[in-house]
């Protein structure tokens, strides 16, 4: 048996011995029976909450039913996240079609180029210069993109939420000018169910609630959606060390990633990625399998001397914006 100090025996890479345990345990069978499920009540969701939109009318409550349906869009987002990984279908074709009518159609964006966008990031977690979710831009993630910038990047910690509220319409528009780059693969049909999308949200608004109503109800919605969808991935790698290059698969993947701790609530409130570190080990790995798989991969964390990080969801806010603030420091200086 295998003891804390002692190394694998097996033959090969770290993450190697680790992947014949996890299979060995069959956690990365499907779990059709868990999508179906999963699927249909979200699509439930999304369908009751517009048939509650036109039953309500014009309204001021119809807010409460933006609120509500800002949660649904961000369930979208976590589905179509799973389908982007194949962890739903286990082909390419059923996962795009798919992934398409849950980006596209039903929330407004462009799967295609979140797809692109989130391969790199797996690729390269936390990487300065690879890692396209710590570039440059609004927020700056280390102190050398922190030089020469503006009140924003001195005050990004405490303005770090209040950005989320812009996080939907940046996707939107991030997703308009990468389908105008030609970058994104079947842009035909992309742009068609985006089309789609906007002409469907807008006319929705526009004919059933008044002019100031409709503004109300769009403000309501996306800020709430980009809020809480900058919630479920802000606990993931902000504020945890950037690699150097020199790190193998195995490590690059733990030390850069966080798992929050929590029920069954928090499981479903992130859509699994609380389980962080197993998911950027097996990304096809099925959300229900990633519980399964924490103990093994924390107990072989422990056996080859990686550290493994797990922290509540409030510390886990707390450790962003923390690390947030730190790498400004310069400009308050």
């Amino acid at each position: 048996m295998t003891t804390t100090t002692e190394r694998p025996r097996a033959t090969g890479s770290d993450f190697a011995e680790l992947n014949r345990r996890i299979n060995a345990a069959g956690l990365m069978r499907r779990r059709p029976g868990y999508y179906v499920l999963r699927l249909s009540l979200v699509t439930a969701a999304l369908i009751g909450g517009w048939t509650a939109f036109v039953l309500v009318g014009a309204s001021w409550w119809n807010l409460l039913v933006a609120a509500f349906l800002a949660v649904v869009f961000a369930q979208v987002a976590l589905v179509a996240h799973d389908l982007a990984h194949r962890q739903v279908f286990r082909t390419n074709k059923p996962s795009s079609r798919a992934g398409l009518l849950a980006g596209n159609l039903a929330i407004g964006m462009s799967y295609g180029y979140w797809m692109d966008k989130h391969t790199k990031h797996h690729a390269n977690p936390n990487h300065d210069d690879l890692d396209p979710d710590v570039g440059a831009g609004v927020l700056v993630w280390s102190r050398e993109q922190a030089r020469g910038g503006g009140f924003v990047q001195k005050h990004q910690a405490w303005l770090f939420f209040p950005l989320l509220t812009l996080l939907g319409i940046s996707l939107k528009r991030d997703s308009v000018r990468a389908l105008r780059a030609g970058t994104v693969k079947q842009r035909g049909r992309e742009w068609a169910l985006l089309g789609l999308h906007f002409a469907g949200y807008a006319a929705a608004l526009l004919l059933v609630l008044s002019p100031l109503q409709a503004l109300a109800f769009l403000v309501v919605h996306q800020a709430l959606f980009g809020v809480y969808l900058g919630m479920t991935f802000a606990p993931n790698h902000k504020g945890m060390p950037h690699p150097d290059g020199t790190e193998d698969f195995f490590r690059k993947q733990v030390l850069t990633s966080r798992n929050v701790r929590g029920g069954r609530l928090t499981d479903v409130a992130l859509g699994g990625l609380n389980y962080q570190i197993e998911h950027h080990l097996f990304p096809a790995m099925p959300t229900p399998n990633l519980p399964k798989a924490q103990p093994i991969v924390r107990a072989y964390c422990a056996e080859v001397g990686v550290p493994y990080e797990m922290t509540g969801l409030l510390d886990s806010y707390r450790q962003a914006l923390r690390h947030l603030h730190e790498v400004s420091a310069d400009l308050r200086s």
